[in-house]
């Protein structure tokens, strides 16, 4: 595929990019989280009682992977676009990789235990005097997971819901916050089957968001422009960026009111001429 950015040239480059992230975010599910001192005092706060995840990991994955994958490959098969569905995968998984990555890294430094702390490190409720964990290793680290804020710039885009174009139709206004339904769903679960504290619910949800407009963004002009539904590699050649004022620009965009005053610069330029010929005329 070659373009005005040159994606030939650029590709490897984006895909070494990814790995990169992809091998920080498998060493990090390895390290050895920051042991949060917890007071006797504040132990309740993690005796909720232990149950099985509300969406496990056999589902939770294949919905973020796959859900991508199929909006991704539906808009492919509807417009035969490689470039779109290229800038499209470089987004997501770009948004995956960083969302992984974070979200360790804060793991990592607060080092906060779940709310069901207590039951998964002593599951017999005998509870040391040092409150060591005894529990499975495997059973007390979390799973990160990611969000699908970008499947839902990514059709929010493809159906100008935001732009001239799409304004007043509320199907595609759904369709882009289904999504975002699904997300929120999982994300409360969270706090229902005491994995998550709802601060880290909330935090992790405005990260995942946050990182996932801003890979959408990379990608993919502002959800208000008319050429939202076109990635940035396919307005570049041919089509002037939005906020680019050039010349042409200006000077078809000049206002009635420059327009008045220039041409009564003129006039006045005329007559001072006009009698700059009359005074030589008298000499």
């Amino acid at each position: 595929m070659q373009n005005g950015r040159g994606i030939d040239g650029s590709i490897w480059l984006e895909i070494v990019v990814r790995a990169i992230l992809a091998w920080i975010f498998i060493e990090l599910e390895g390290a050895t989280p920051f042991s949060r001192k917890i007071h006797p005092d504040e132990l309740w706060l993690y005796k909720n009682p232990r149950s099985e995840s509300y969406v496990p990991t056999t589902i939770l994955w294949p919905l973020v992977f796959g859900t991508p994958t199929f909006v991704i490959l539906v808009v492919f098969l509807m417009q035969k676009d490689r470039v779109d569905a290229s800038q499209a995968v470089l987004g997501c998984s770009l948004s995956l990789s960083l969302n992984g990555v974070f979200t360790n890294i804060v793991k990592l430094i607060v080092g906060r235990p779940r709310p069901d702390f207590f039951w998964r490190c002593f599951p017999d409720g005998q509870m040391n005097p040092e409150l060591k964990c005894t529990g499975e290793l495997a059973v007390v680290r979390e799973v990160a997971f990611a969000s699908m804020g970008f499947v839902a710039f990514y059709l929010a885009g493809k159906l100008h819901v935001f732009s001239s174009l799409g304004r007043g139709k509320s199907w595609r206004m759904c369709v882009c916050l289904a999504p975002l339904a699904v997300a929120l769903s999982v994300a409360l679960s969270r706090t229902c089957d005491y994995h998550h504290h709802w601060q880290d619910v909330l935090c992790g949800s405005a990260l995942g968001f946050s990182m996932s407009y801003l890979c959408y963004r990379q990608y993919f002009p502002s959800l208000a422009s008319i050429h939202s539904h076109r990635p940035y590699v396919k307005l570049t050649p041919h089509l002037e960026l939005e906020g680019v004022q050039t010349p042409e620009k200006q000077e078809e965009r000049a206002t009635p009111a420059s327009n008045a005053f220039i041409i009564l610069m003129d006039e006045d330029d005329d007559d001072d001429d006009d009698d700059d010929d009359d005074d030589d005329d008298n000499i």
